[in-house]
């Protein structure tokens, strides 16, 4: 029996075990291939669109900067620019996790049950593993939204971004791109880069580019003091809403009905100003979107609400994510059925536990209860504290039952 299990190696789950670990007599164990989804489903050449101090992955307050881009840098060789090449922050990854979580298990856990007021891990392989509590911090990997207009299509035809790690594979072919947020728009790039014939196809009638000419006046024209007023660290969220949102302890106690609007003015689909003059080249048409799908001889015959068809030899799908925990695959039925849940997203509390006492689940599934700023890197500057804070308090009233016992 150990005290915590936690799903995950990615960003979240090395920040949680990192924190964790400074609690003294607190056993945790961490199962998960380190930074998976970072090297496996997201395409080499691709940069992180959150500003520097935002691509941090959390530390504990006791490792001061030494956990930090800046420390890293210096290691490696090469410090860290903005914006931050996927490949160094997968490489910052592997350095955060060797140094501050050593200990992470290569394994995956299969199924999760609640038993008894504790869980039951079964690892691949048929192991057993019990732990007090347990933390998912199993990102986002497996939610990946597919319009249904695709699904009669094979993957050899019709894929979504998180599919593809290497784009270069499509050099030569002709390729439509559906989207038009970060990941569409910069897949379209990296595809244009590698000789691939590419065009947008974007529902919204315009580009939200990040840093626009107020943004930019805002970020850079109007002093430091400015900027920290407006901005915080974080990077989520416009002016002002920046600060509200970096505080997610805050941010849950708004009406529902608030933080829904805060949260779609937040992240609505926008690209980074850096990628302009990369799409030059590439034809987007936007207020257009695609009716019907069909294989035809090899190839994808898309038609679009114009009435207008294509004929391409593959479609990307750079159509996001949607949050749905159900599909996570290693839960127990029982134990899905007791998760309050809302539209996919888990109801969590203090120490972003769930309804099932004991089981906490952050990242992305986190962001209706804690706000937008869970669904990106910075967001482990309040989890992890967070949960800290959540497990202290615990052992605390503990160690106060035991002595109050034993008088």
């Amino acid at each position: 029996m150990c005290d915590v299990a936690i799903f995950g190696a990615g960003p979240y789950g090395l920040s949680l075990a990192a924190h964790l670990s400074t609690v003294p007599g607190l056993e945790v164990r961490i199962f998960g291939e380190p930074m998976s989804f970072w090297q496996t489903q997201m395409p080499r050449g691709m940069y992180l669109r959150s500003n520097w101090p935002a691509t941090h992955i959390a530390a504990p307050a006791s490792a001061g900067d030494s956990l930090g881009l800046a420390a890293f840098g210096r290691e490696d060789g090469q410090p860290v620019p903005y914006p931050a090449p996927l490949e160094q922050f997968v490489r910052y990854g592997l350095w955060y996790q060797r140094r501050a979580v050593p200990n992470v298990e290569r394994r995956t856990v299969r199924r999760l049950d609640a038993v008894n007021g504790s869980f039951r891990l079964t690892l691949d392989g048929g192991e057993t593993v019990a732990a007090r509590r347990v933390i998912v911090a199993a990102g986002i990997g497996g939610f990946a939204r597919r319009p249904p207009q695709f699904d009669g299509l094979p993957p050899e035809l019709a894929s979504h971004t998180a599919e593809h790690s290497d784009l270069a594979r499509f050099a030569g072919q002709s390729v439509l791109v559906v989207g038009s947020g970060q990941s569409a728009l910069e897949s379209a790039a990296l595809l244009h880069e590698s000789g691939a014939q590419v065009e947008v196809i974007g529902r919204a009638n315009h580009i939200n580019w990040l840093q626009g000419f107020l943004s930019y006046t805002l970020h850079h024209r109007l002093g430091t003091v400015v900027k920290k007023v407006l901005y915080a660290p974080t990077d989520v969220g416009p002016a002002g809403l920046s600060q509200l949102l970096a505080r997610p302890a805050l941010f849950n106690l708004l009406p529902r009905s608030t933080r829904d609007k805060l949260w779609k003015r937040a992240v609505r689909p926008a690209g980074a100003r850096w990628l302009v003059a990369r799409l030059q080249s590439v034809p987007i048409r936007l207020g257009r979107h695609v009716i019907a799908a069909r294989e035809q001889g090899g190839k994808v015959h898309v038609r679009l609400d114009d009435f207008s068809e294509r004929v391409v030899d593959h479609v990307l799908l750079g159509t996001g994510y949607r949050v749905d925990i159900a599909r996570y695959g290693f839960w127990a039925p029982a134990l899905l059925e007791r998760i309050e849940r809302v539209n996919g997203y888990p109801t969590l509390g203090p120490g972003l536990e769930t309804s099932v006492p004991g089981l906490h689940i952050v990242g992305a599934p986190a962001v209706r209860s804690f706000g937008p700023i869970m669904q990106f890197v910075s967001g482990t500057r309040y989890a992890g504290p967070a949960v800290l804070r959540f497990m202290q308090r615990r052992q605390a009233r503990a160690q106060v039952r035991v002595a109050a016992a034993t008088v």
